[in-house]
């Protein structure tokens, strides 16, 4: 197990867990004692977990939204995976709204070297992506910088969708479950994400299995105005069906 598949076992159990030895680390990964320690320093610099004698603790209470560098090790293949999907159904000259998360930034990944589009973003970390990109046309919402996350949220983000219309929002959610529908961790995230789906006549949810059936916080919106959710295939069949039940299309990839 190479070192990204080992913090990536280490950040789930540790949420999973609250508290993990070396031993159990070690018995897990099949890494030694010394590698994990030096695996527990490195997410300890990263700030995402706290090392304790003989192995460490999750510094995130299960309610909270995991830090930014916890979510971008999790989970990667499953969401370059659904990133590249749904890049796939978006065609030449659509004007897309480029949602906040890790999911949408593998979205933005996988239209590098597209042409003819329009893309609006709030996430600092895709306008990075895509600001080189000869063949697509990049705007950003003004609005305040959240630290970690670089999202922009408040009046300026919301006002920026206000005064425009776009064809697709491809949307990252923190839960999606049949009977809720969308959800967030914070109220100022879903109040940017409402403001952009009021102005598309298509939404695309991006989700990796974990978020199914899961509810949060922050409502988002409810699955009729969801056309796809673009999820992994360790996402359970009866989760999907519960999905599927609303009419929402689901593409499992």
């Amino acid at each position: 197990m190479d070192s990204q598949a080992r913090h990536e076992t280490t950040l789930e159990l540790l949420q999973e867990k609250g508290e993990l030895s070396v031993v159990e680390l070690s018995e897990r990964t099949g890494a030694s004692p010394m590698t994990i320690r030096r695996d527990l320093q490195v997410l300890e610099q990263e700030g995402v977990l706290r090392r304790v004698h003989g192995g460490a603790i999750s510094v995130a209470s299960r309610g909270d939204l995991p830090p930014y560098s916890v979510r971008e090790k999790r989970d990667i293949a499953a969401k370059q995976r659904i990133g590249e999907a749904a890049a796939s159904m978006i065609r030449e000259r659509e004007t897309v709204i480029l949602d906040v998360g890790t999911t949408t930034l593998e979205t933005a990944r996988a239209l590098r070297g597209r042409h003819n589009l329009t893309v609006i973003t709030s996430s600092l970390h895709i306008a990075n992506v895509l600001a080189k990109e000869r063949g697509i046309r990049l705007m950003v919402t003004g609005g305040t910088v959240t630290p970690g996350d670089l999202s922009l949220i408040g009046d300026l983000a919301e006002d920026a969708f206000a005064r425009l219309r776009f064809d697709t929002l491809v949307m990252g959610v923190a839960g999606v479950d049949a009977e809720v529908g969308c959800t967030e961790f914070s109220t100022d995230d879903a109040r940017v994400k409402r403001a952009a789906l009021a102005t598309v006549r298509r939404c695309i949810v991006v989700a990796d299995s974990s978020k199914l059936g899961a509810v949060t916080f922050a409502r988002i919106c409810p699955l009729d105005s969801v056309s796809v959710v673009v999820t992994d295939a360790r996402a359970q069949p009866e989760q999907v069906a519960e999905l599927e039940s609303t009419h929402v299309e689901v593409v499992v990839v």
